[in-house]
């Protein structure tokens, strides 16, 4: 496993992960579901490559958290204030973590799929939600590998792979190595991160074509 994430934090008296502060000139662009968002401008096509033990290979790119330029990043802003909770700002924005087993998804057994909170772009499907134990919200994999990218996080002295929504660079979580098959990876997500919406109502919210992950 890659470092230890904040259950075992709360465990050992340490404090919630507070996450790094990536800095970058931002291009704020408004997103079709909820007209908000804001990604850091790309100025590089590349990204240095991290190897991170278990995650390494398999089509994972890890980013270094020291390159602003190529990682998708939040500038908070009025709207995003006025639009979000307090908690989902903390953990969006603030790449704060919100508390284990008091988070409004962590025991969700409905069938649907879960969006970004900021600009509703589909990421996990319950058909990939399992119990991890953990106290949030696990998945086995994304809906789409593409829509998420993986940052290097040496917070606390520990190596961990953050997780951010690539569309509105809101901090989702982290990925661990110790999930189930057929990945054999937890992705450990934010109940604040997430949007969901149930199988009954995918074709009037938008997402019609997704009704086909659980036929």
């Amino acid at each position: 496993m890659i470092g230890v994430d904040n259950l075992a934090r709360r465990a050992t008296g340490m404090p919630a992960r507070r996450g790094h502060r990536l800095m970058g000139i931002a291009i704020l662009l408004p997103m079709l579901a909820f007209g908000l968002g804001g990604c850091a401008a790309r100025t590089s096509a590349e990204s240095e490559v991290v190897p991170l033990p278990g995650l390494e290979g398999g089509g994972l790119v890890i980013k270094k958290a020291a390159d602003p330029t190529n990682v998708c990043v939040i500038i908070p802003n009025d709207e995003l204030r006025a639009r979000l909770s307090p908690e989902q700002f903390a953990v969006l924005v603030e790449s704060e973590t919100e508390p284990a087993f008091r988070n409004a998804y962590w025991d969700n057994h409905a069938k649907g799929i879960y969006v970004d909170a900021i600009d509703g772009t589909p990421l996990f499907s319950s058909q990939a939600k399992y119990d991890s134990g953990s106290g949030w919200p696990s998945f086995y994999a994304p809906i789409d590998e593409t829509r998420v990218e993986l940052v290097e996080d040496l917070a606390y002295g520990m190596v961990r792979v953050e997780v951010r929504s690539k569309s509105s660079g809101g901090h989702l979580g982290h990925v661990f190595d110790d999930g189930p098959d057929p990945s054999g990876l937890r992705w450990c997500i934010n109940s604040a991160s997430l949007r969901f919406v149930p199988v009954a109502d995918l074709e009037k919210e938008g997402y019609g074509e997704l009704a086909k992950l659980f036929k």
